[in-house]
C-alpha cells in the first residue's frame, strides 16, 4: 500500500513538473499561436465597448506587427505594405463600422522554414453585426509569415489565399 502511494505521488510530481515547465517555457510554436490569439482579442469587439477600450485594443494591435507588414487580399485597394500605426488606424476605423465583431482562427498549421521565421496557414472566420444591422459571416484561408524581432513573433506578411469556388 505504501509503494502504491509513493509511485502515485511520484507520477503526480512528474506530471505537475512537466506541466509547469510547458507553461513557464513555451515552445516557439506556442508563442506563434499566442500571437494569433492576441490578434483575435484585439480585433474582436463586444457590444457596448467604450472608446477607451477601443483605443487600448487598437494600440495593442500595432505591437503584433513588424515595422513593415505586407498585406495581400483579393481587394487590390486593401493590399499593400503597412506600418503598425497604419494597421492600428485601419483597424480602429473598421471596428467603428460594427456593433459586434468576432475573429477566430482554425486549422492552424505552423512550419519553421528557417530560424526565427514561421510560416502559418490557417482559416480565419469573421462574424459580426454592422451598425446598419446587417450581419457579416465570412471565412477566408490565410497564409502568414511571422518573424522573431526583438525576441517577439511579429506579423510580416498576411495573404488571403483564393479558394476555388464551385
Amino acid at each position: 500500500m505504501v509503494k502504491v502511494k509513493t509511485v502515485t505521488l511520484g507520477l503526480l510530481i512528474v506530471i505537475l513538473g512537466a506541466g509547469a515547465a510547458s507553461y513557464l517555457f513555451p515552445t516557439e510554436e506556442k508563442k506563434v499561436r499566442k500571437q494569433f490569439h492576441l490578434l483575435s482579442e484585439q480585433v474582436s469587439k463586444k457590444g457596448g465597448e467604450s472608446p477607451l477600450a477601443l483605443a487600448r485594443k487598437t494600440r495593442n494591435l500595432g505591437t503584433l506587427f513588424a515595422e513593415k507588414c505586407k498585406v495581400k487580399t483579393y481587394l487590390e485597394s486593401f493590399s499593400g505594405i503597412y506600418t503598425p500605426e497604419e494597421i492600428s488606424g485601419y483597424a480602429a476605423r473598421g471596428r467603428l463600422q460594427f456593433t459586434e465583431l468576432n475573429l477566430k482562427f482554425y486549422d492552424i498549421t505552423i512550419i519553421f522554414p528557417e530560424k526565427e521565421v514561421a510560416k502559418v496557414d490557417l482559416t480565419a472566420r469573421v462574424k459580426g453585426r454592422l451598425t446598419s444591422g446587417e450581419d457579416l459571416d465570412e471565412t477566408h484561408e490565410l497564409a502568414c509569415v511571422l518573424k522573431k524581432i526583438e525576441n517577439r513573433w511579429r506579423f510580416t506578411d498576411i495573404e488571403m489565399v483564393e479558394v476555388l469556388k464551385k
